[in-house]
């Protein structure tokens, strides 16, 4: 994927799709909320071509580097992507559970990295445009104790820990 970034927009192309994306950092607030991570992107294509590619095992496979989608498609079904670990053995980058699955609008699931017990839900929502299909990725709804959640400063910057 290459991007460009022009101010707060940033420009991307996914495979063979122009994409445009405007994305926040997620991040806790100094009062204890966790403000929602949303993805915007405008994808070159319609929803069912879109959707496929969220739910194909092939494109998922290219998108997180050779994992691999394992997923029931139907609410209350589990899913994976599974991939081989650093000793070459298999191992489960993220797990959940689906929890809406309506084709080619609406994908909904619990997202847990690894062995993690803290699950936040990730939606996908695809929405036809005039020349492209809007898609909003929102992560959300994560534990109050969620290590992967960082503090957000006093003087509302966000930074990133090396």
């Amino acid at each position: 994927m290459r991007a460009i970034r022009q101010g707060r927009w940033h420009y991307c192309l996914v495979g063979f799709l122009p994409v445009d994306i405007r994305w926040r950092r997620r991040v806790r607030s100094n009062h204890g909320h966790q403000a929602p991570l949303k993805y915007i992107f405008y994808i070159a294509g319609t929803p069912e071509k879109v959707w496929e590619g969220f739910v194909s095992r092939e494109s998922n496979r290219t998108i997180f580097s050779g994992a691999e989608l394992q997923a029931d498609f139907k609410p209350g079904g589990l899913l994976a992507w599974v991939g081989a670990g650093s000793d070459g053995k298999p191992m489960t980058y993220v797990r959940g559970k689906v929890l809406r699955f309506e084709p080619p609008k609406v994908f909904q699931y619990t997202f847990a990295m690894g062995q993690n017990d803290k699950a936040s839900r990730a939606t996908i929502e695809l929405v036809p445009e005039t020349e492209a299909t809007k898609v909003t990725v929102t992560h959300d709804e994560w534990a109050e104790d969620d290590p992967l959640t960082l503090p957000a400063p006093m003087d509302g910057h966000v930074f990133f820990p090396a």
